[in-house]
């Protein structure tokens, strides 16, 4: 479920679509908190891959 929030996300980024991304980012990260809440991921690599993903949605701005 997580690995297939994060991959809608990456790929909207390879289609360029700033909207589409960001709304895939928001509907990822409380998927991505809820699997580190439960222990299926390190709170670290949960941030580390939310930390990412936001920074090449914020790239896409120019």
């Amino acid at each position: 479920m997580m690995r297939t929030a994060v991959k809608k996300v990456l790929h909207a980024l390879n289609s360029g679509d700033q909207e589409k991304a960001g709304e895939a980012y928001r509907q990822a990260v409380p998927i991505v908190d809820r699997m580190a809440g439960k222990g299926l991921i390190h709170k670290n690599k949960a941030a580390r891959q939310k930390s990412r993903l936001n920074k090449h949605i914020r790239a896409l701005q120019g």
